[in-house]
C-alpha cells in the first residue's frame, strides 16, 4: 500500500524549549514594539536550537514550517472562559435553570483558573471547582426549581463565590 501525503497537513505540537524560554525571562520593565520583536526573535532562535538538539536532522528536513506560539496572557484567559462558561450556561439552560455569573466571580475564576505555566489547562478545574460543584450542591439539596435564577458573585470578605437564588415567582 502506499499512502499519499502530497494535500496534507499534519500538525504537530511540542513544548521543546519552553523550560528554557521561562529560565531566560524577558526583564522588567516597560516594552517597546522593537524589544518585543527582539524577544521574539530570541524565543524562536531558543526553540529553534531545542528543535536541533532533540531531533534528528532527517526528521527536521521534513518539516516545513516550525510555529512559535506566545504563552496565554490574562485577556487571553478571559476570552476562554467566555467561551467555556458559555457550554455552561447552555447545560444549565438545558435542565431549566438561568445562570448568571457577575463580572468579580469571571474575574474570580479567571485568576484561580490561569496560571503562566500551564497556560488555561487549569481553567476547567477552576470552573469545575468553583461553578459546577457549588451548583451540584445546590440542586442536590434541593434548594433550586425549574426556573429559578441563580446569580454567582464574588463575597470579597471571604474571597469566595457565593449563590444567591431568585425563584421562578420573584423574577416574574
Amino acid at each position: 500500500r502506499k499512502i499519499d501525503f502530497r494535500n496534507t497537513i499534519i500538525i504537530m505540537t511540542s513544548n521543546i524549549g519552553a523550560r528554557k524560554l521561562k529560565d531566560f525571562g524577558t526583564g522588567i520593565g516597560f516594552g517597546t514594539s522593537s524589544q518585543k520583536a527582539q524577544e521574539d526573535a530570541n524565543a524562536r532562535s531558543v526553540i529553534e536550537n531545542a528543535l536541533k538538539k532533540s531531533f534528528a536532522p532527517e526528521f527536521l528536513n521534513r518539516i516545513d514550517d516550525v510555529i512559535v506560539f506566545n504563552a496565554l496572557e490574562q485577556e487571553d484567559i478571559n476570552k476562554i472562559i467566555d467561551i467555556e462558561l458559555e457550554k455552561l450556561l447552555m447545560r444549565i439552560d438545558g435542565l431549566g435553570y438561568k445562570l448568571k455569573l457577575t463580572k468579580a466571580a469571571k474575574t474570580f475564576i479567571a485568576e484561580k483558573g490561569f496560571d503562566k505555566q500551564y497556560g488555561a489547562r487549569p481553567l476547567k478545574r477552576a470552573i469545575q471547582k468553583y461553578i459546577e460543584d457549588a451548583l451540584a450542591e445546590e440542586i442536590i439539596t434541593s434548594k433550586l426549581h425549574e426556573g429559578d435564577k441563580i446569580v454567582m458573585d464574588l463575597d470579597k470578605g471571604t474571597n469566595e463565590i457565593v449563590i444567591s437564588i431568585q425563584s421562578s415567582e420573584e423574577a416574574k
